[in-house]
């Protein structure tokens, strides 16, 4: 595919679409909004239900075929099998939920929900992988919106089902059936990858800003209008005015390259200070120069003149040239990345972490029936609004604290686990008035792990091989589901149950002891997120010398 080039219209263009198939992609964060259906129309219990859950889990996050697709194929390709995977798996579901087809083996069903969540690891690998390559100085903040728009999904089509579908589970189904390919195969074209600028941007900031800005007064019109729809009688006319004014927001991207077409701007993009280190960034037009950064330029030049000696020595015959390891803040190949300790703490602590986030995401609406809670629509679209807060504001956030002290981003890993713990104690306590800002305050903190997963993954293995790297990580949150959701919360909630002798089980023993444990795995995962924080440090300290980010020879351009 022909490259184009950044700093104009394509990569924003590509952006706004990104936002779109983004939406789509977070497909498998709807799973409450169904599953209810999949218990009470089917007859299941609730470890069967759980188990569902572990194969939606699963199949959003076995993203490894699509990480090694993006190495070898353009993007509307991956994005061509996410569309068939949606297709076919949200199909068969909606084929049982609405007994079209009655007596479809469990099985089966299992698969279906395997295949249809699946189609967000190949669509959100796409837009992540795409627009990390094309934005690659940005990637706190290009990676904290696309993942806040993916956690918004939740919301926008919560308010789909709430406004447009009365609440239809079986309809919301079909949706996802039809729909997420209709916006797939209409945008594919424009997520497209685009050569990076060898010059800053002064207005990218700007527009990066203005799309925060963007998306969350989207969250924010989500989450009101969501309540407002459960708390009043809400006319169709109404209904229908909250649906335009959400695709509006949902357009609002297009604002940038539009403005860009209709009020271009002089080529006065920032160039360096000719410097001996603005001169060997001209080498490589992904390097971002320093202004303060003599120690850094005085190690490489020191590199640079052993290895010009090695060389020489090889030509001469007197040594053999082996190949050197990529140091961490380079390009790493998975097998290269996947032995060193680092890889292996940042996925246990994330595994940790968001894996136990899930487990709650899964039984978020029998954790609010045991409590007396039956607004379930309310409870999801809370978490997800909070959850686009987090990864938002963990891109964000992270990237001012990196670039102005080279803090590096696991530290607010670590802080947003110490958070979690005291909110898994919060749940346990069932205090009244206490399920909503125990449910705010995890939506935060999971979406914030999420967001410095992808930035930190990328930063120390580099981008060659993000795709693969990245997808690998995400293999924590479905092992944490059948851990924690599978095993753990769905065997005590039945046992729970038929202590009760009822068919539902009520009262805060259904879910305490799940609580308690999550609660010292993420303690666990605090202590293991200190010491890669420590571990990694330097490495930050080399990549922000200056202030700004310096992309290491061997990134891929």
């Amino acid at each position: 595919m022909q490259s184009v080039k950044a700093g104009t219209r394509p990569p924003w263009v590509g952006f706004a679409a990104a936002v779109w198939v983004g939406i789509a992609a977070g497909n498998s964060y709807c799973f409450p909004l169904y599953s209810h259906s999949l218990k009470s129309v089917l007859g299941y219990s609730q470890q069967q239900l759980t188990v569902l859950g572990v194969a939606n889990d699963f199949g959003e996050n076995t993203g490894i075929l699509p990480g090694i697709a993006c190495n070898y194929f353009p993007p509307w390709v991956v994005l061509l099998v996410g569309v068939f995977s949606s297709f076919f798996g949200y199909g068969v579901i909606w084929l049982a939920i609405s007994q079209t087809v009655v007596n479809l083996p469990y099985w089966v069903l299992w698969i279906a929900l395997v295949l249809a969540a699946n189609s967000s690891a190949w669509l959100g690998t796409a837009v992540l992988v795409t627009n990390l390559r094309n934005f690659p100085l940005s990637r706190g903040t290009v990676a904290g919106l696309l993942k806040g728009y993916i956690a918004l999904s939740a919301a926008v089509f919560t308010e789909v089902c709430t406004m447009l579908l009365n609440g239809s589970e079986s309809s919301i189904v079909l949706v996802f059936t039809l729909g997420i390919p209709i916006i797939c195969l209409a945008l594919m074209y424009y997520v497209r990858p685009c050569t990076p600028s060898d010059e800053i941007d002064p207005s990218e900031n700007t527009h990066f800003l203005f799309t925060q800005g963007t998306s969350l007064l989207l969250a924010i019109f989500l989450l009101t209008t969501t309540i407002l729809k459960n708390s009043l009688n809400l006319n169709n006319t109404i209904s229908y005015t909250f649906i335009a004014i959400m695709v509006v927001l949902l357009l609002s991207p297009l604002a940038i390259p539009i403005k860009m077409t209709l009020f271009p701007a002089r080529k006065k993009l920032l160039r360096p200070v000719e410097s001996s280190d603005s001169l060997d960034s001209k080498s490589d037009p992904l390097l971002t120069p320093s202004s303060s950064n003599t120690n850094l330029t005085s190690f490489r030049e020191n590199e640079e003149v052993s290895e010009v000696n090695m060389l020489l020595a090889v030509g001469e015959g007197a040594v053999k040239l082996k190949k050197r390891r990529p140091r961490r803040g380079e390009d790493f190949s998975f097998r290269e990345a996947v032995v060193k300790a680092d890889f292996w703490l940042l996925w246990t602590a994330y595994f940790l972490g968001v894996g136990s986030g899930v487990t709650v995401l899964n039984n978020l609406a029998q954790i609010g029936s045991s409590l007396g809670f039956n607004d379930t629509n309310t409870l999801l679209s809370l978490f997800s609004f909070c959850n686009f807060l987090g990864r938002l504001g963990g891109g964000a956030v992270s990237e001012y604290f990196v670039r102005l002290n080279a803090i590096p981003r696991t530290f607010w890993t670590m802080v947003t686990q110490i958070i979690m713990v005291l909110t898994y104690l919060l749940y346990a306590s069932a205090l009244d008035g206490t399920l909503y800002a125990a449910t705010a305050l995890l939506g935060t903190c999971y979406g914030v792990q999420i967001a410095i997963m992808i930035s930190t993954s990328s930063e120390l293995f580099g981008l060659r091989n993000f795709g693969i790297i990245f997808n690998f990580m995400q293999l924590g949150n479905p092992l944490g589901a059948l851990l924690f959701s599978g095993m753990l919360a769905g065997y005590i909630y039945d046992a729970e149950e038929a202590r009760q002798g009822s068919t539902t089980c009520m009262g805060p023993a259904c879910f305490r002891f799940t609580f308690l444990v999550l609660a010292c795995v993420c303690g666990l995962g605090t202590i293991l997120s200190l010491i890669l924080t420590l571990r990694i440090r330097p490495v930050y300290q080399m990549l922000y010398a200056g202030g700004s980010f310096r992309l290491p020879q061997s990134t891929v351009r």
